[in-house]
């Protein structure tokens, strides 16, 4: 082996050990990612069927309402039962308001609505709610970045390989070369790639 060759293969030695520390972090990085589009994931679909109940809710009442609206504009009713059936209608138009309002906050978003318009708590804390289309859009994203992220993977892994056939290249200094400025140039877009990615979650 000549000490050009040698040289390569050491340097090459290096530089795979570099990329390889890099593919695990990003690896490790990746993985939190995922785990936070689960969470996202869930918290959708848990905010979609909160959503729905409260859908559900408010259009019982609104037939509730319109059903003892037309019952008392038939004149059948007592004075002393049509007061009383006022007041529930009353009562009914208030939680047809209310269900609406919480739906919106579902919805939207504690932080996007006026503190005054607050209608739901969570676990007791009014405010605290984050929002449907807050958790669809924050899922959306990190699987954006996971993407970025697993092409830049991809790069990096195929720099590793690369690296390794500069290794099993001993009588071609000129092809040991060449190999190892394709593994340096699938590196660096890997880091790339994996850094955008990350970068445009934060």
């Amino acid at each position: 082996m000549s000490s050009q060759s040698r040289k390569i293969e050491e340097r090459g030695g290096v530089l795979i050990i570099f990329f390889v520390a890099l593919l695990a972090i990003m690896e490790v990085i990746n993985n939190s990612f995922e785990k936070k589009i689960t969470d996202a994931d869930n918290n959708e679909v848990s905010y979609s069927d909160w959503y729905n109940a409260k859908s559900i809710k408010q259009v019982m009442k609104e037939n509730e309402r319109d059903f003892l609206i037309a019952l008392l504009s038939t004149g059948m009713i007592d004075r002393e039962r049509s007061a009383a059936m006022k007041e529930k209608i009353e009562k009914t138009k208030q939680l047809v308001i209310k269900y609406e309002a919480e739906k919106t906050e579902i919805l939207m978003g504690s932080a996007n609505i006026p503190p005054s318009s607050w209608a739901q708590d969570l676990d007791g804390e009014m405010g605290k709610i984050i929002g449907l289309r807050e958790w669809r859009e924050k899922a959306k994203t990190l699987k954006e970045t996971v993407g970025k992220i697993n092409m830049g993977i991809l790069f990096l892994q195929i720099s590793v390989v690369f690296g390794v056939v500069c290794l099993i290249i001993q009588e071609n200094p000129k092809l040991q070369q060449t190999f190892t400025w394709l593994m340096i140039g699938s590196g660096f877009i890997g880091i790339a790639l994996s850094l955008y990615g990350y970068i445009v979650s934060l």
